[in-house]
């Protein structure tokens, strides 16, 4: 899809687009890094309230799951690393993989959150491919992501 077309399908002039970005690239960008934020937001929402530790770390795994469910494309887009200027985009990233390790720490410990956060967010995205390509069958598996998620977590070791 070309900006031109971005333009057209929005409404707008075909050009308005251009007035806003330099060319598809930034605006895909700009789309992952306003989605890697809001993800952010919510994680920090989690991080900062009164739930469990494995409560808040469920509900992130969730929403980002939810994120892959219903907007595939903005997920793939999430996980991709930008072709325009990637620096909002890597500070952004950066920001909300420090709340996600903050919540897997609380389970964990500090010292162990990036190898256990890093072995959770790889299964949660490969429960999202899953999910995604009609592979995570109930009838198949007898589970779903959302069961698979809680087993995650339950296998996590508690910080001593």
């Amino acid at each position: 899809m070309t900006l031109r077309e971005v333009g057209a399908r929005s409404g707008v002039s075909r050009s308005a687009a251009y007035r806003h970005f330099a060319d598809k690239e930034s605006l895909l960008t700009v789309l992952a890094t306003n989605a890697l934020s809001e993800l952010g937001d919510a994680l920090e929402v989690l991080a900062n309230s009164d739930d469990s530790a494995e409560n808040s770390l469920r509900s992130a795994l969730l929403s980002l799951i939810a994120i892959g469910r219903t907007r595939p494309h903005l997920y793939r887009l999430m996980f991709t690393m930008p072709a325009g200027d990637p620096t909002d985009a890597i500070r952004v990233a950066e920001r909300t993989q420090d709340l996600f390790l903050d919540i897997v720490g609380r389970i964990t410990g500090p010292q162990q959150a990036s190898r256990y956060g890093a072995l959770i967010l790889t299964s949660a995205h490969g429960i999202t491919g899953l999910d995604l390509s009609g592979h995570m069958d109930l009838d198949k598996w007898h589970t779903n992501a959302e069961e698979l998620v809680d087993t995650l977590i339950s296998l996590l070791p508690k910080a001593r």
